[in-house]
């Protein structure tokens, strides 16, 4: 071993008992905030605005994304500390929904899969679980109109916000596709991956199931079939990649919020989720996005949604930038809150900081 090599190892090995300190003395410095505090020490604001800081203070080589992975965790583990928190997420273990809740909270929290997302409202209203995360909408699919429902019906709160690109991966226990007489997945992933399956099997029919995890698990019990699922489903069940991100768009996102009993503060970088309805009258919505546009507001998503009170009657779904508590917003909100019939805030959260 060089004298160079020898010397590096040793500088690498003084580095690490130096975090390790470093580390101690957060954790500790975490604990006792949770004691001043005498309640959850997880916000979402504090922490978007702490990985926020890290990624424009990243002096490199590391890329901002892997320093704030690094960090998340950290954060995890310290939370964890007093106890962990309790994510609720629509399972099984496997699905891009637990991959978005451990991009999020970090491995140290406690998941909770639920069978459906109804279950993860449920969970999180009653306390079962401290936090949920529902899937709300896809770049290449658009959203998911049963968390939207969920949303306007419950009176749980919007306080973050996941984004997770999507790679989806055909499975199986053999080595190669020739065996295969059937493909499981859940329908949206079958809808991402369509151009790819009918060029390369065309012939080989379709199931769908209720998740991808589910796919994967069949596949791995079944020698005659496929999944498309994650990489996550290929490692919990022990399946082959026989091919690696076919879905057909690759920029393919899902977006994820994150649901709990309280409002997130505000953290500087922040949307807003509204749903409100308006009379059935010409200028009707013009009358509702106006004030929006004049107070400076910037709008990011407009979804109509069917209203259950009546045929052909909608309820509309708006982000837009900003926290309640900011001037702008407040004052365009409240002016909303006077033209429209009926107006529910559902939440402000930091936008998504990795």
């Amino acid at each position: 071993m060089s004298d160079e090599l020898l010397n590096l190892r040793k500088n690498i090995d003084r580095l690490d008992e130096e975090i390790l300190a470093r580390l101690a003395e957060r954790a500790r410095n975490a604990r006792r905030i949770g004691e001043v505090k005498q309640g959850n020490l997880y916000r979402p604001e504090r922490e978007a605005q702490v990985l926020r800081r890290l990624a424009e203070a990243n002096p490199g080589p590391l890329p901002d994304e892997a320093v704030q992975r690094i960090f998340r965790e950290i954060m995890s583990a310290c939370l964890a500390l007093e106890q962990p928190q309790r994510v609720a997420y629509l399972g099984p273990a496997g699905t891009f929904s637990e991959s978005a809740s451990r991009k999020h909270f970090g491995s140290a929290a406690s998941f909770l899969p639920m069978a459906a997302i109804d279950d993860v409202f449920r969970a999180v209203e009653a306390g079962n679980a401290d936090y949920g995360v529902v899937p709300v909408e896809n770049s290449t699919e658009g959203v998911v109109g049963g968390t939207l429902d969920l949303l306007l019906a419950n009176p749980v709160r919007i306080c973050g916000e996941v984004k997770l690109r999507i790679h989806q991966h055909l499975l199986s226990r053999s080595e190669g596709i020739g065996a295969a007489k059937r493909l499981y997945s859940h329908m949206q992933s079958l809808a991402q991956c369509h151009e790819w399956l009918n060029r390369n099997l065309p012939n080989l029919p379709r199931v769908p199931v209720a998740s991808n995890a589910e796919a994967a698990r069949l596949a791995s019990e079944d020698p005659e079939s496929c999944a498309i699922a994650g990489e996550a489903a290929a490692e919990l069940y022990g399946l082959n990649v026989l091919a690696a991100n076919i879905e057909d768009d690759p920029n393919n996102t899902t977006r994820f919020f994150v649901i709990g009993r309280h409002d997130a503060g505000p953290s500087g970088q922040d949307k807003t989720s509204i749903v409100l309805s308006s009379a059935n009258r010409p200028g009707a919505m013009y009358a509702l996005l106006e004030p929006l546009a004049r107070h400076g507001v910037d709008m990011t998503k407009l979804q109509s949604r069917p209203a259950r009170s009546g045929l052909w009657e909608y309820v509309f779904y708006v982000d837009f930038l900003g926290h309640q508590d900011d001037p702008e917003v407040a004052a365009a909100i409240a002016e909303l809150q006077e033209r429209a019939a009926f107006v529910k805030i559902l939440g402000s959260y930091p936008a998504a900081a990795i």
